[in-house]
């Protein structure tokens, strides 16, 4: 019987061939013992383009949208080389016994070993799947000792084949109709099933950012014995609410009125999935999720860490026994952390084991091995991993916090201050939960006083206890969101755009994201290799060819984050068997249609169309254009004077009806330019777009992925 493994890369494949004392070297595989290890090198597949199913599909026309194969039909992609080998590839399995996939275990991994078996044509013959969580020779006996029959995973193909085709329905129509439809500006528009919401997410952010106003506000506080107190009712807006409070207290003394003291408790954090790892790489290090990703995959392949592309953050119940050995064998690389646990007793502190919260492959980890030499990002992510490990079953980081609750003439005001008792798992991390918290807060737009205030050191109060303070007012300015950097984007994607800090909540969101943890990363790059969105040191911006896409775009689900994360659902219950292939397949065709239709109709209420503040009517009056609600309070107006250039009546439906004017307006000292209407009611300016503006873009000529 003649065996041939396939594995996705030539390096895995030397590992593989060596494990199997597979040693005579060929052109494009390893061959001995009755068994050949072969590779592929990524996709050497793709899906044809329209034009293989029809001649007619080669002109870009409305008329023949949206474009639906019948089936799906595959064409080798690549270079000559890349050709040659999957030449190589079809031969040995025709002449093969049996056939092992190895192709990395996830849903990418299954449809590359798919599309290449469809390719082949071949029956009949024993099909295997080797599922590796790690490259060490240990995890690669225990693979073989396990291997499955290929049926047990046409699951996980068939939503690895969903993924697939509903990408190619929707990013192929999509992108054919918005190019055909704005054809005058010569652009390729591309449109996809991921990256629209995605793109959509940072323009929203970046025109809160552009369009906010900031406001003035004032805080009452004071100062007692060297602690700064604040009153915990709401900020005044105007100055003079607030000195007739600040007049009112001066004159009293304060009077601690109740002394609280708890202890909270922090668990130590999760082990690492691929997002969490990637979003703590670009905090601490500044690492582009791409390159976290490529460089995991090289520690990898060098056999120092498990397998990265998961999606979990919790191990098997099975590995509690190998935890010992396993930190053991770490000890050299930090003998200090490890040697403060007792490794007969081991006790998790955090939840790390969980057989229901394994999907196909546990959390990352370590493999055993101990690094000889690593570049400082292989490093980082290195000791990222083992740190996260070790840290998990330190004890939980123990606070003292207290709260008193004081007054002045009836004003309450209160002070904080955390005293740390037991720092437990936190030593791992010097600094890293100060400078995380305020990270957190101005990411949220906040100011971070009161954080300042609850690290203050507090002296012993007593209830009841009274005396002189020194009352005044601190003026702040709101500020707006902040944009995204690769970190918060990631987690937003994670939550299919739902901005949600705390853990458990995240962990809940997690089936909804956008994407994959394997796919977030290209996912930006492509964006950035698009010119939609651009690097501004850490900040992700979008840039004006970004904007105008998603501006024109006015089906709303489209971009539509929470619409996609529903989808990357639907694909994991086909995965569990709970939702049939078909019944996905048939809500992406109908979606297409929607798509290149639904975009012709007119929408929004007769007149000039809806306010974009509250929605009601928008009315046109003397000097612009403004909300029907004005005597309840709305201020929305678009002025007909913009620039030296008079905005008419029809302009004015354009851009409350499609939120864009696309027929391009020319301003004194920039030129043609393009307005259109942000969710806050303020014009913006952005370039018309040109070919020359798309910078890298993929070409003209060549179909969209």
């Amino acid at each position: 019987m003649k065996r041939v493994v396939l594995a996705e890369k030539p390096s895995v494949a030397r590992d593989l061939a060596q494990f199997l004392k597979v040693r005579g070297r060929r052109d494009g595989y390893f061959e001995g013992n009755e068994c050949a290890v072969t590779w592929a090198i990524g996709h050497l597949l793709e899906l044809a383009p329209p034009d293989h199913y029809d001649p007619r599909f080669k002109r870009w026309s409305l008329d023949t949208l949206p474009i639906v194969p019948a089936k799906f039909e595959l064409r080798p992609r690549g270079d000559d080389g890349t050709k040659k080998q999957l030449a190589t590839i079809v031969e040995l399995f025709r002449d093969a016994d049996e056939i092992v996939c190895a192709t990395d275990a996830g849903r990418e991994g299954e449809l590359i070993f798919r599309y290449i078996l469809d390719h082949t044509g071949v029956t009949g013959k024993r099909l295997l799947r080797l599922w590796l969580n790690s490259l060490t020779e240990e995890a690669i006996a225990d693979a073989f000792a396990k291997l499955k029959s290929a049926e047990e995973y046409d699951r996980l193909a068939s939503a690895a084949r969903c993924r697939s085709e509903a990408d190619w329905i929707v990013g192929m129509n999509g992108t054919r109709y918005f190019t055909t439809r704005h054809r005058r500006f010569d652009v390729l528009w591309s449109v996809g099933r991921v990256q629209t919401p995605v793109l959509a997410m940072i323009v929203g952010r970046d025109d809160e950012i552009r369009t906010f106003v900031p406001e003035t506000f004032f805080e009452l506080a004071t100062k007692y014995r060297g602690v700064v107190f604040l009153h915990p009712g709401k900020r005044f807006g105007k100055k003079e609410e607030a000195d007739q409070l600040l007049d009112k207290v001066r004159v009293a003394p304060l009077t601690v009125r109740s002394v609280t003291k708890k202890k909270e408790t922090a668990s130590p954090p999760q082990l690492f999935d691929l997002t969490e790892l990637q979003r703590e790489m670009n905090r601490r290090h500044g690492l582009s999720a791409a390159d976290t990703l490529a460089i995991a995959q090289e520690l990898y392949e060098a056999k120092l860490l498990t397998y990265p592309r998961t999606d979990s953050r919790y191990l098997p119940n099975d590995m509690k026994k190998e935890m010992p050995k396993l930190l053991a064998q770490m000890k050299a690389v930090q003998p200090e952390a490890i040697g403060r646990l007792d490794l007969g007793k081991l006790q998790e502190t955090c939840k790390v084991f969980d057989d229901k919260k394994v999907s196909d492959h546990h959390a990352i980890l370590p493999t055993g091995k101990s690094p000889d030499s690593l570049s400082p990002p292989q490093r980082h992510i290195f000791d990222a991993v083992l740190t996260r490990l070790i840290a998990v079953f330190y004890p939980p980081c123990i606070k003292e916090v207290t709260t008193v609750d004081a007054e002045a003439d009836g004003v309450p005001f209160r002070a904080r201050g955390v005293r740390i008792v037991d720092p437990g798992w936190t030593v791992l991390y010097p600094k890293a939960p100060k400078k995380e918290s305020k990270a957190k807060d101005k990411e949220k737009g906040e100011g971070d006083d009161e954080a300042e205030s609850e690290e203050q050191e507090m002296p012993l109060f007593e209830k009841g206890e009274t005396g002189p303070h020194d009352p005044f007012l601190k003026e702040g300015k709101t500020r707006p969101p902040r944009p995204f950097d690769e970190n918060t984007l990631l987690g937003a994607m994670e939550t299919a755009g739902k901005q949600i800090e705390e853990e458990e909540l995240r962990e809940a969101m997690k089936e909804r994201g956008l994407g994959t943890p394997a796919t977030r990363a290209a996912i930006i790059e492509t964006l950035l290799h698009r010119g939609y969105i651009e690097r501004d040191k850490k900040k992700l911006v979008a840039t004006d060819l970004g904007r105008f896409l998603i501006y024109v775009i006015r089906d709303e689900a489209l971009k539509s984050p929470e619409l996609t994360g529903e989808w990357e659902a639907k694909l994991k219950a086909i995965e569990q068997g709970k939702l049939d292939a078909l019944t996905f397949m048939a809500g992406i065709v109908d979606y297409s249609r929607q798509i290149v239709r639904g975009e012709f109709a007119e929408r929004g209420p007769q007149g000039l169309g809806p306010c974009p503040k509250c929605n009601a009517p928008a009315i046109q009056g003397n000097r612009g254009y403004g909300c029907s609600r004005w005597r309840e309070g709305c201020d929305f107006v678009l002025w007909m004077e913009y620039k030296g250039v008079r905005i008419s009546a029809t302009q004015a439906h354009q851009l409350l009806t499609r939120r864009i004017l696309l027929d391009p307006v020319e301003l004194p000292e920039r030129g043609p330019t393009i307005l259109v209407l942000s969710a806050r009611g303020t014009l913006m300016e952005i370039d018309v777009p040109t070919r020359e503006r798309q910078g890298t873009q993929t070409p003209r000529a060549r179909e969209p992925r």
